[in-house]
């Protein structure tokens, strides 16, 4: 029986950064991953397809152009579906390759078969030719992602109701859309196919959306998707899905009914463990397949098995799952690292991004601390005039007494690029000051944190 230092279960982005960070520190690893090709969620259905979508829509439909040249500017009058999966085949392709390579490169070996765990150090391995073997380990991590959550309810047929894994499918665009979730993947997937000239209509059962991210930000972004046309229903309960063989017939709770040709069914996502024998060694995942682990190690409750990723719930990002993989293996081998920062940035891939880094408006309120807060609307730079840029802004927040940033927030084009200048500040303990006395390149969006700044500073006095 072959033995390792590390087994990874799942090769998206906390596997994988698991994996060469063992590789690293001179470990031997195996990588297990039932997919076809490596690479996770993020590669084949999550992260990569859908901002490779949206960059492939944006680019063809001449969307960034509309400010300067009108609504009914085109850059392709008919896109079809094959347009759009062609360059998501073209960059997947790439993305396995490197990944590939990576593995070859710090002999890192990986097998395609379904693991189980059978003790706190050993594995089965189902291949798919139905071959059984075992493999032990000195420490274990699960990493095997997620996947859309599908209540028995909901008639999927991929053929009117669709989850968003399946949306990766479509033969053709549809007419018009419905998209039930107002989360990450429902917005992103709801104002693409709007910026496609689609009509939608969003649902979110709830009264909000992106419940984690400032209001003010949000309130915008919702402006933004209406004054484009689209339809957002919130605080509406679904009562009903039907398939017909023309269209799909969604029935809220309040009687109203939408009907589309398609629906997409985006309401949560729940963790592939079923397949993995977790009562076998006593580890417990939560209804919705979320597995508990020790916020500073990743550790399980078995110590050496570590799980990272989206499989342990919140945030569910690739940057951070990447992250949770890196400090999983080096606590694995005794590696001690320093403290994360406390901050890092979310970014939503929607028409238009959204990103956010550190407290939100209401969260500084709630804590007590006396604040001011900074606006800069792109419009105002001379970049965004060249851009032809209307719409989008930055939103700074500071603490009175210690000037200190304390949160930074953007909508609008190249907002998950841009944050990272607020990230910076922040984790470095950065003032207001650093906004007003530094110089940024002229013209730039970036340019906005200097307005901002500005317009904090001139409220704050200049104490």
């Amino acid at each position: 029986m072959q033995e390792f230092d590390m087994v990874v279960i799942g090769s998206g982005p906390s596997g994988r950064r698991a994996a060469v960070q063992s590789a690293k520190l001179g470990k031997t690893v195996l990588v297990i991953d039932k997919g076809r090709r490596l690479g996770g969620v993020s590669v084949h259905t999550g992260t990569i397809p859908s901002k490779t979508l949206r960059e492939t829509v944006l680019n063809l439909s001449g969307w960034r152009e509309r400010g300067f040249y009108g609504r009914g500017y085109r850059v392709k009058q008919d896109i079809s579906i094959g347009d759009l999966v062609q360059r998501l085949h073209k960059t997947l392709d790439h993305e396995v390759e490197v990944l590939q390579h990576q593995f070859m490169r710090n002999t890192v070996k990986s097998l395609q078969a379904e693991a189980r765990f059978i003790s706190p150090n050993a594995v089965s391995l189902l291949a798919e030719s139905g071959e059984r073997s075992e493999v032990r380990f000195a420490n274990a991590l699960i990493s095997v992602g997620t996947r859309p959550h599908r209540p028995e309810n909901v008639p999927f047929d991929k053929r009117r109701v669709f989850d968003s894994d399946e949306m990766l499918e479509l033969d053709h665009l549809p007419r018009t859309l419905t998209v039930i979730g107002g989360g990450v993947i429902g917005v992103e997937y709801a104002t693409i196919f709007s910026a496609l000239d689609v009509p939608v209509t969003l649902i979110e059962p709830r009264n909000s959306i992106l419940d984690f991210v400032d209001r003010e930000i949000v309130d915008d972004f919702i402006h933004q998707m209406r004054d484009r046309g689209m339809i957002i229903r919130l605080g509406s309960a679904v009562k009903e899905i039907a398939s017909k063989p023309d269209w799909a017939e969604v029935t809220l709770a309040d009687g109203r009914s939408i009907r589309s040709e398609i629906v997409l069914y985006a309401a949560g996502r729940t963790g592939n463990v079923a397949s993995l024998g977790l009562d076998t060694v006593g580890i417990e995942a939560d209804a919705r397949g979320r597995i508990s682990v020790d916020p500073q190690t990743f550790q399980t409750s078995v110590p050496n098995i570590y799980a990272a990723g989206d499989v342990i719930g919140f945030p569910s990002l690739a940057s951070t799952s990447m992250e949770q993989g890196r400090v999983a293996a080096c606590h694995a081998f005794g590696v001690t690292l320093p403290p994360p920062p406390e901050t890092f940035p979310y970014g939503i891939y929607a028409v238009p991004e959204i990103s956010t880094v550190g407290q939100s408006e209401e969260q500084v309120r709630e804590s007590g601390v006396a604040y001011e807060v900074g606006v800069a609307r792109f419009r105002e730079t001379s970049r965004g005039h060249i851009m032809g840029v209307n719409t989008g802004f930055l939103k700074l927040i500071f603490a009175l007494d210690t000037r200190r940033l304390l949160g930074a927030h953007i909508v609008g084009e190249g907002a998950t690029e841009l944050i990272h200048i607020g990230q910076a500040v922040i984790n470095l303990g950065g003032t207001v000051d650093f906004f007003v006395n530094n110089t940024f390149n002229y013209p730039t969006l970036a340019e906005a944190y200097k307005i901002a700044g500005l317009d904090a500073w001139n409220r704050m006095g200049q104490s």
